[in-house]
């Protein structure tokens, strides 16, 4: 009998699928993902359930025709989220939502964040049983991902944010999208040895003491009903460049009370991460060390739910191979908070983001940042 030989891809298949896997889930921190046909390494759980099915009778996407070979064209548009770690007896929460665009030439990244508090109007899901409503947006998800039983899918949750998403920016339909799971991100991260990164302002953490060990609670908060429960001590990151461990970078981004512009200041200091953990996932000090790699592709697998429209994550890496990582462009979308009376319901953008939003739909960004240069986050 023949013995089948299975054969590794070429390693400059395998870099390019990193290459761009980077820019595909970069905004979420599973920067790294990479599957072949051929490789033994399976990186992203592939779950086309995170957008609903097509109707029968609709258009082709606009990238393919039915007799052709896969093709991934520009302009594209993702939808990444970051959900912090639950069984399917938990109702998922999208923390960070993060959008990207990327122009017809396939020449860079536009990266955006939406507020999780921002309050909007959520649609009818009839999946979860949801009539719609209105309320913060990272709730969406949530509604929309209940099975019934107690039970919950995050997949699902995904189709409901999907549209509530569309609904407020006026994207109908998204080319790819993707869940990261917070705690294997961290585990991303510990593969690599920690990221190298700017801090811009001194940032408390809510929840860690210097050492990384959890912050002591008030006893009279024991059922979590406080929103400020930790007393004593706190890590505190100082303005600089570090190297942080994966404990720290994982709890630097996710800070937000006692900053200035609160979550505004997070979603920056989330596009800074991204750029550099980017950066140093295509570093020589990773693709070059067959061992660091395969750490950090084998983390990536854990964390990762990838939809690619149809498309494998090794066709959108080899689409996405030219993009430099330099040239991601992050965007800083300007809002506040929303009231009614002295009731805070949640975030609402300014205005002027709906020709922003515009401007993404009909693939003019670079030309409305030109126009508006306090859009772009010279931070990052």
């Amino acid at each position: 009998m023949t013995k089948t030989v299975k054969r590794r891809a070429p390693l400059w298949a395998r870099l390019s699928a990193i290459a761009g896997s980077v820019l595909i889930v970069t905004s979420v921190g599973a920067l790294v993902t990479a599957q072949t046909l051929v490789a033994k390494y399976t990186a992203a759980v592939t779950d086309d359930s995170i957008f609903e099915p097509r109707a029968a009778n609709a258009a082709v996407p606009r990238d393919r025709k039915e007799d052709d070979s896969p093709s991934i064209k520009g302009p594209l548009n993702l939808l990444l989220v970051g959900i912090d770690p639950r069984d399917d007896k938990t109702p998922p929460l999208s923390d960070s939502i993060i959008l990207a665009h990327i122009p017809a030439d396939m020449s860079t990244v536009y990266l955006f964040s939406l507020p999780r508090d921002l309050y909007v109007d959520i649609p009818a899901f009839p999946k979860a049983d949801y009539r719609g409503g209105s309320g913060k947006i990272n709730g969406s998800m949530s509604m929309g991902s209940h099975l019934g039983d107690g039970k919950y899918s995050a997949a699902q949750g995904f189709q409901l944010l999907a549209k509530t998403v569309g609904g407020y920016t006026g994207i109908k339909e998204f080319d790819a999208g993707g869940i990261v799971n917070f705690g294997g991100f961290k585990k991303i991260v510990e593969a690599m040895e920690g990221v190298t990164m700017t801090i811009d302002q001194d940032v408390k953490s809510e929840h860690l003491k210097p050492d990384g060990s959890p912050r002591d609670r008030l006893s009279r908060c024991a059922d979590n009903t406080c929103d400020h429960p930790y007393i004593g001590v706190q890590k505190i990151y100082q303005k600089g460049t570090y190297h942080l461990q994966a404990w720290e970078a994982l709890d630097y981004v996710r800070q937000r009370y006692g900053l200035p512009e609160g979550d505004y200041d997070r979603q920056r200091h989330q596009q800074q991460f991204v750029k550099a953990l980017a950066k140093q996932a295509m570093s020589k000090d990773v693709v070059t060390d067959p061992a660091k790699l395969l750490k950090v592709m084998n983390a990536a697998g854990g964390s990762l739910t990838f939809s690619g429209g149809g498309h494998t994550v090794l066709d959108w890496a080899f689409a996405l191979q030219g993009l430099n990582v330099d040239d991601m462009i992050t965007v800083k979308l300007p809002g506040g908070g929303k009231f009614a009376g002295s009731t805070y319901l949640g975030e609402e953008l300014e205005p002027s983001t709906k020709e922003f939003f515009q401007a993404v739909r009909e693939d003019r960004v670079g030309g409305f940042l030109l126009d508006h240069p306090e859009y772009v986050n010279l931070q990052s």
